[in-house]
């Protein structure tokens, strides 16, 4: 782990400047007609701007030059991949534990009740979402406790996306969006009577620098709860194989640097937290693996509306979508670099799912840890 990250520059009018290029109004559609609205241009940008870290290196020094890019690197990511992201998943970006006799979006509604059961979220709260994505998890949340959320994301075009949807859903007296790098807050010191990340401090440089961003903005005995992405204890960084699936996860996620659990756990208190529980919920020896949605076994689906949404994330159901955005591409229905993107996406999945069978990889880490009562900045 590096012992320091420069933080990005702060560059907002920048970054909306080109969200308003490449995106114009397609946050108002979904899955590939809004990839059809985009600025082919400012497409192929974001594209040579996220790729040209990815060219199979696995060298400390590439390692490196992905952690100082950061800020970057994840604005790009998501300014490609999003709408895929909602055309094979949904409007929540998490992975869940499923159950028989239980629909997809129910696990994904479920997954996102126990976080916030655990961190006894409640109405009289005011909570903050760090990596919002377009809002699904907030908006789930809100309704099952009534607290008010405020949503931190560094992409612009989700922002607008999250903001178009509590506006929908007549949700938008609870729901607020900020722009920001969770690495450099804007708010001010004990704002927040809870924190929750799902799948989102992954993009950290160095876990430190997010988790004690979380710690400042939280009151005294405030609660912070997250789904991290982790290597487990299982994983060895100097074994080949298992290099090549965390560099697999991190080039189709745009993740900086994949890191073991025991980092996250000690970044945690290192920075002033109490860990007050932990639990890998990947590794319970469900009957349904918690991949199954990637891995395409249509066996596990358990409504008929099921079978689309898995078929689609499916590997089948991914070549197809490949092949289509190619062949748009191709007719100059959808930007340069989209092909490009499927198969990044496509090589994540792969190794999520081999990650996952090898128990190298976890989606799910748990945390629910405590600013002391007493705590002093």
């Amino acid at each position: 782990m590096p012992e320091q990250v420069v933080l990005a520059q702060k560059d907002h009018k920048r970054d909306a400047e080109f969200t308003k290029a490449l995106h114009g109004q397609s946050y108002k559609k979904t899955g590939l007609s809004a990839l059809m609205a985009k600025s082919k241009d400012a497409s192929a940008v974001a594209s040579s701007g996220y790729f040209k870290h990815w060219d199979g290196g696995v060298t400390e020094d590439d390692e490196v030059k992905r952690l100082g890019d950061y800020s970057q690197l994840t604005h790009h990511y998501y300014n490609l991949v999003t709408d895929f992201y909602e055309y094979g998943w949904g409007s929540s970006f998490h992975f869940s534990r499923y159950y028989k006799g239980e629909a997809f979006r129910q696990a994904t509604a479920r997954h996102e009740h126990f976080l916030a059961h655990k961190m006894n979220l409640n109405e009289n709260m005011k909570v903050l979402d760090v990596g919002c994505g377009v809002g699904g998890p907030g908006r789930e949340i809100t309704r099952f406790t009534d607290c008010e959320i405020v949503g931190l994301n560094n992409n612009d075009y989700q922002i607008e996306r999250a903001q178009h949807y509590a506006q929908k859903y007549h949700l938008d007296h609870k729901l607020s969006y900020v722009k920001g790098d969770f690495m450099q807050m804007d708010f001010e010191k004990e704002t927040f009577d809870a924190v929750y990340a799902i799948e989102a401090t992954v993009h950290s440089p160095v876990l430190e620098g997010v988790y004690s961003e979380i710690y400042k903005v939280l009151k005294p005995g405030g609660v912070f709860g997250v789904y991290e992405w982790v290597m487990t204890d299982a994983y060895d960084e100097n074994n080949a194989e298992h290099r090549k699936i965390a560099y697999g996860i991190e080039v189709g996620d745009g993740i900086p640097k994949m890191y073991k659990r025991e980092v996250a756990e000690q970044a945690l208190k290192n920075v002033g937290f109490k860990v007050e529980y932990e639990q890998d919920l990947a590794d319970k020896e469900d009957e349904i693996p918690w991949y199954y949605p990637l891995s395409g076994e249509l066996k596990y689906c358990q409504t008929f509306g099921d079978y689309f949404t898995v078929f689609r994330t499916s590997r089948l159901g991914r070549a197809i979508t490949t092949e289509a955005v190619g062949l748009m591409e191709k007719l100059g229905l959808a930007p340069q670099g989209s092909k490009q993107v499927t198969h990044a996406l496509e090589d994540a999945a792969v190794n999520l799912v081999e990650g996952g069978r090898q128990k190298l990889f976890t989606p799910m880490m748990l945390y629910i840890a405590r600013k002391p009562l007493d705590a002093k900045d």
